[in-house]
């Protein structure tokens, strides 16, 4: 769905891209997709001279659900002596929290496409389990008990 994008960004930019054909949900739960992107990040980063890659100039890039795969690599990654670090991370609209639907964006956006809040809940379910049976619980915000709420409320807020 996206090699028009990386052949547009590799020609444009004179780069490299890398697109990681990863494993999706619901067939393959969390982890997989996780560290397919991962494994990927890593193959390549041991082996940039390969490559003919800078590795000081490595950057790890997606959007929706792969911005959150490559957040979460370039967490993982970040504390790795073993291998180069990366340049930088580019987040298009990614997934990064399942706590709140109801923050500002959610609610100013509910029904804009590509994804609507519904659909949000609905992929981050089958992203984790592959099952969308509590996706009303999720929506309500009574998927997350009251003591954790009140410590993720420091980071997930509307205000």
């Amino acid at each position: 769905s996206h090699e028009k994008m990386c052949r547009y960004l590799a020609k444009g930019g004179q780069l490299l891209v890398v697109s990681v054909g990863y494993r999706l949900a619901p067939e393959h739960k969390y982890p997989a997709a996780y560290e397919d992107c991962l494994n990927a990040t890593i193959h390549f980063m041991r082996n940039t001279e390969h490559y003919g890659v800078d590795p000081a100039n490595v950057i790890v890039c997606g959007d929706s659900a792969g911005g959150n795969l490559a957040a979460a690599v370039s967490q993982t990654l970040a504390g790795r002596p073993d291998l180069p670090k990366l340049r930088a991370q580019i987040l298009i609209y990614p997934g990064l929290q399942a706590v709140d639907f109801h923050l500002p964006s959610y609610q100013q956006n509910c029904g804009v496409p590509p994804l609507p809040r519904e659909q949000a809940a609905f992929f981050a379910l089958q992203y984790l389990n592959g099952d969308a049976a509590n996706m009303q619980e999720v929506l309500e915000g009574s998927h997350i008990p009251p003591d954790m709420r009140l410590k993720c409320r420091m980071w997930v807020n509307p205000d």
